[in-house]
């Protein structure tokens, strides 16, 4: 079984690569070995095939359930939304990325578009969330599997989170009550503090806001 390449320590020549288009039975071939290779690491919720080093547009996500993506490409995106994301490619580095709340996407399996929604009221459309399902756990859900299928599509397409940086400083620079208790993170830890004391740590440049995170 392959393994996922650590960018930090070893060469992966496909990383910032935009991979081959594979047919669909190719396509599935390699989603079944991905799937694997993530329940045996239990670590992340999506992976992409030149994370394990394969020149093939293919990757899988798994957060409400399991999604394989053959050749996609992404056709709308709209809503803006800051995201603190990891990546199995360049472990413990987390980096404050933008992404989408609502992406519509095409895939080689699939007739037509796929659409999926992390907003509070997603509009009317093909996905995998519930429209009846308005609890907040739900939407965080699928929220962060909208982010995660923008993630894998970027590895597809050569791009990594780095290519998807965000300046901290915008970020932060979103106003809080001196009593309103928000997360923060160095990149290794994460802490629930109120604003007035956590805002001495951001401004040393040393923690930021943490905004929410896959690992994929």
């Amino acid at each position: 079984m392959k393994k996922v390449i650590n960018c930090l320590k070893e060469d992966n020549p496909v990383i910032n690569k935009k991979l081959r288009k594979v047919s669909l039975d190719e396509g599935n071939k390699i989603a079944a070995e991905l799937f694997q290779i993530l329940s045996k690491r239990k670590d992340g919720i999506g992976l992409a095939a030149n994370q394990v080093g394969i020149d093939a547009s293919v990757a899988v996500v798994n957060v409400r359930e399991p999604i394989i993506l053959i050749n996609p490409e992404i056709v709308k995106q709209w809503d803006e939304v800051p995201y603190y994301e990891g990546c199995l490619s360049y472990k413990g580095k987390g980096i404050n990325t933008k992404r989408y709340k609502n992406i519509v996407i095409t895939t080689e399996q699939e007739e037509g578009e796929l659409y999926f929604s992390g907003a509070e009221n997603p509009s009317a459309g093909k996905g995998s969330w519930e429209k009846e399902s308005s609890n907040r756990q739900d939407q965080e859900l699928r929220l962060l599997e909208t982010i995660c299928i923008q993630h894998e599509i970027d590895h597809l397409n050569g791009m990594t989170i780095h290519d998807r940086q965000m300046i901290t400083t915008i970020v932060n620079k979103q106003k809080f009550g001196r009593n309103e208790i928000v997360m923060i993170t160095d990149g290794k830890e994460t802490k629930d503090l109120k604003w007035k004391k956590a805002k001495p740590l951001i401004d040393s440049g040393e923690w930021e806001l943490y905004v929410g995170g896959p690992i994929t």
